[in-house]
């Protein structure tokens, strides 16, 4: 139901009803006139159709709004064309930041969001910008304690000296939906007591109103366009107005700490549902520094760069695993506590990656380190950049040439900003369409990127972000990422053993991988229907390997038994390379060692799955397969030594082991040659 709700201030705005339950604070009595039912009041819910039926009608609002907003960054873009004119643009540098700080501050929440995102990114940013930016945090102007009182008593049923025991005389901190006071429980617990600003609804649904009209107006217009600007400004939209209502934020907060909070120094605020309402949120306080506050921090003995870590460790979790992700991280919401650890804070924006989206990122991630652009382009495809008919013939290559250019050395090397500067000029080109939930998911990654920056110029968010893709590669059973392990470890119907190592090595460096999990997955899976393919391929690798084995164990032993008897051996005329199947060999050692050296690996475990393995129609078929194909490369060796070679006892059997098979799966390749053994000659 559409109602038009009566702010405090005697504004109006549109909001819709929406009723939903409440969990409540069982740990701590209720405040006198404290709503217990949160069905008892009304949540506000963004209805795009609402706001603009509000509107329509109200053109002067509109206009009038308008006009102020384009004023105001005229005149902030005509003092940067003075300055540049005038040879001014240094000198004035100090003065057009705080003259965009305060014009961003003057147009009210929604833009200063974009000021938040701003001083996130050192990269974008010159730094007296930042630090005028920075201040957009939480260092905004504060309105009055009186209608934070009203509020206060509003919500929770009395006056707040009647509910808590102690509440600082003035705001500590105001922010671009609220203010936060320092309070004191009567039952003794510190608490921050946040309390929304009057008339905020109001303000940012004009807004979001202006806004989504010039989308559709630019989308029409512009035919070069082809994001649904729309579809974004309503995800926008959405999170800001579940942002307003703090019944939301404290059930968000709740289920944060449950999915996050038990991440190593990862810390989640508690929310006290007694004293929260849908303008006034209370929760624990935290003594912390900004990460950004370099000083602050060393001087309390807190690694920074280590907690930037944790933070990118939480976020692959939230976009990739649970898929419920903090959406705007800016330096204001992710603090040091004095043990050491990251906290979060302000849980009004989060936003959902559905589990279609999360596996198809990580396979995006896949053939990216494969550079596989054609599987790449297909991703977009299923990531719903590109429509299913969209011809990929011309986007392959294009795909090809960005990625080339950005992965450089390493895809570790790369960073987002550059990842998304170079995407932004191919999607201009091409028909891509960026999805409404990919917005908020760079917002997050770009303004976490910009904070571990300002931290450590040098810090690659994806080096330190790749030990986790590869446990999940290793350890998740679903049919996508299965599909993406084989991709990575055959081509050509050869295994790489080298690609098995880094994952090996990147997977020992995730907190919470488990390596005997990993194993008990990988026999499940590769002794299954699904792991047919594989095993294929794995038994034709173990028939070449043991081939060479035995091939080199007996010229070591012919070499042996001819030194015995006192017969020469001719020397080989050239010095024997490596093959590829004595290379595999020594990959299959470094292998073991990795095992062995990874935190909780018991060799036991896989002892005791010996015996249910052996039973097994799918190791029995290899085994008789493998034996079989060794077998036929012995009857082959022998008659070439018989019937073949000019000297029944000289042999030189450099073709068998770089014969390719019928089946295709063997390797070129060249084997160690034989030293044929030479008789002494008569006198």
């Amino acid at each position: 139901m559409t109602i038009t709700q009566l702010e405090p201030n005697g504004s109006f705005s549109p909001a819709t009803i929406d009723v939903s339950s409440k969990s409540m604070d069982e740990h701590h009595p209720q405040p006198k006139g404290t709503i217990h039912n949160e069905s008892d009041q009304p949540t506000l819910r963004y209805d795009p159709v609402a706001i603009a039926d509000y509107y329509r009608s109200r053109v002067f609002q509109v206009w009038g709004r308008l006009l102020s907003i384009i004023w105001k960054f005229g005149s902030f873009a005509l003092g940067l064309w003075l300055d540049g004119k005038r040879g001014k643009k240094v000198k004035a540098e100090k003065k057009r930041a705080i003259q965009l700080r305060t014009t961003l501050t003057e147009l009210g929440p929604a833009f200063i969001k974009v000021g938040q995102a701003l001083s996130t990114r050192p990269d974008v940013m010159p730094t007296l910008y930042l630090d005028e930016l920075t201040k957009l945090q939480d260092q905004l102007p504060p309105f009055s304690n009186q209608v934070a009182y009203q509020f206060i008593e509003e919500e929770l049923g009395d006056h707040p000296d009647n509910i808590y025991a102690e509440l600082s005389a003035d705001p500590l901190a105001a922010a671009s939906l609220g203010q936060v006071y320092k309070g004191k429980l009567k039952t003794g617990e510190t608490v921050a007591v946040k309390v929304q600003r009057p008339g905020l609804s109001e303000s940012i649904a004009l807004d979001i109103y202006i806004l989504r009209t010039l989308a559709q107006w630019a989308k029409k217009r512009f035919k070069f366009i082809r994001s649904d600007l729309v579809a974004i400004m309503d995800e926008f939209g959405e999170r800001i107005y579940e942002e307003m209502d703090y019944n939301h934020e404290g059930r968000n907060a709740e289920r944060f700490r449950q999915l996050y909070g038990n991440i190593p120094d990862i810390y989640v605020p508690r929310i006290y549902w007694g004293y929260t309402g849908r303008r006034v949120l209370t929760m624990e306080w935290i003594n912390g520094t900004k990460l950004t506050n370099l000083e602050e921090v060393t001087a309390r003995g807190i690694d920074a760069r280590y907690l930037i870590e944790v933070g990118v460790q939480c976020s692959l979790r939230q976009l990739l695993e649970h898929g419920f992700f903090h959406a705007d991280p800016h330096p204001g919401n992710l603090l040091a506590s004095p043990e050491g650890k990251l906290v979060y804070l302000d849980f009004g924006m989060m936003s959902e990656v559905k589990p279609y989206q999360r596996y198809g990122l990580l396979e995006a991630v896949v053939h990216l380190v494969n550079r596989d652009f054609e599987g790449l382009a297909k991703d977009y495809v299923k990531l719903e950049f590109l429509k299913p008919e969209t011809d990929l013939t011309p986007i392959i290559p294009a795909l090809g040439e960005v990625f080339s250019n950005a992965l450089g050395a390493s895809v570790a090397e790369l960073n987002f900003k550059s990842i998304t500067d170079q995407l932004s000029e191919l999607m201009y080109e091409y028909p891509f369409q960026v999805p409404a939930y990919y917005a908020l998911i760079i917002r997050s990654l770009v303004t976490l990127e910009g904070i571990a920056i300002n931290v450590d110029p040098n810090f690659k968010v994806l080096s330190k972000a790749y030990p986790y893709v590869a446990k999940r590669l290793l350890t998740d059973p679903s049919v996508e990422l299965r599909t993406s392990l084989k991709d990575l470890l055959f081509k050509d119907g050869s295994f790489r053993w080298n690609r098995l190592e880094n994952l090996l090595k990147n997977a020992q460096n995730s907190d919470d991988y488990d390596i005997n999990q990993v194993l008990d997955q990988t026999l499940d899976f590769l002794f299954s229907e699904r792991g047919e393919l594989i095993r294929e391929q794995l038994g034709n690798e173990l028939v070449k390997s043991i081939d060479l084995a035995s091939r080199n164990a007996l010229t070591t032993a012919q070499s042996k038994v001819a030194e015995w008897m006192g017969v020469a051996t001719l020397t080989p005329t050239a010095t024997p390379q490596p093959t590829p199947n004595q290379n595999n060999l020594e990959h299959i050692q470094r292998i073991v060692g990795i095992l062995q050296d990874t935190k909780g690996f018991d060799p036991m475990l896989l002892v005791q799955r010996v015996p249910g393995l052996i039973v097994k129609p799918e190791v029995q078929h290899l085994s008789q397969k493998v034996a079989g194909e060794l077998a036929q490369r012995a009857a082959a060796r022998l008659i070439r030594e018989l019937f073949l070679s000019a000297d029944p006892l000289v042999s030189e059997d450099n073709q068998l082991g770089s014969t390719v098979e019928k089946n295709g799966h063997s390797s070129p390749g060249k084997s160690f040659p034989q030293q044929p053994l030479s008789l002494p000659q008569s006198r």
